[in-house]
Order: structure tokens, then C-alpha cells, then sequence
């Protein structure tokens, strides 16, 4: 059953992924918003996820698998930010893959941190 749960939350994920790149995918895009912000995104609602809502709400462990490996795994994509880095690179573009990175890594711990931050509570009905 579980993983049937992760897959259909798979599912989910990778279709919320694909509408938050939407808007920034064409021909012409120079930098990978959508990625970058589907992943700044993901880091903090994994975060968020596993420090506060699991821990104040009863939720069976695997409603917290799909969510935390099916919903947010598919939602971010850590294998599309390394691809847009190389091709970054491919084309030139060395400073924006830096910024890209420094971006993605820094930008990705400090939403996971602000994720674990308690003050941002949600409260129990």
C-alpha cells in the first residue's frame, strides 16, 4: 500500500513541478527559475514537513513517506538543476551557473533551516 501512496504522490509532485516551471520555460530563458524555485520550495516544505507537522500531528508513517519521498521527492529535481548547471557551462554562461549554484545550495539550506523554525507554526485545531 505504501508504495502505492508514493507513487500517486509522485505523481502529484512531478505535475506541481512541471506547472511551477511552466511559466518559465521557453527557447529563449537564460536562467532556470523554474527548477530553482521548485527546489528552494521543496527544501523548505521538506523541512517543514518533518520538524513541524509530523511531529505535532499523528500522521502513519507512510502518509509521511509519500509525502516527504513521493510528493516533494518528484517536486524537486536535483538531477534537472545539475543538467541546467552543465548546460550553463556548455554555453558560457560561467557566472550565472555560479550564481545558479550558490543559489541552489545556500538558497536550498536556508529554506530548510527557515523550514525547522518554530515561530511559523501552524496551529492545532
Amino acid at each position: 500500500m505504501v508504495y502505492l501512496l508514493i507513487g500517486l504522490a509522485g505523481f502529484i509532485g512531478a505535475v506541481l513541478r512541471y506547472l511551477v516551471g511552466l511559466p518559465f520555460s521557453s527557447e529563449e530563458a537564460v536562467f532556470p527559475f523554474g527548477t530553482l524555485i521548485a527546489n528552494l520550495a521543496g527544501s523548505f516544505i521538506l523541512a517543514y514537513l518533518t520538524n513541524i507537522l509530523f511531529k505535532k500531528w499523528p500522521i502513519p508513517a507512510n502518509i509521511q513517506t509519500a509525502l516527504a519521498t513521493g510528493l516533494i521527492g518528484s517536486f524537486t529535481t536535483f538531477s534537472t538543476l545539475s543538467v541546467e548547471m552543465v548546460t550553463l557551462l556548455q554555453h558560457n554562461k560561467t557566472l550565472l551557473a555560479f550564481i545558479y549554484f550558490v543559489i541552489s545550495l545556500f538558497g536550498g539550506l536556508w529554506m530548510s533551516r527557515l523550514g525547522f523554525c518554530k515561530r511559523i507554526e501552524v496551529k492545532k485545531a
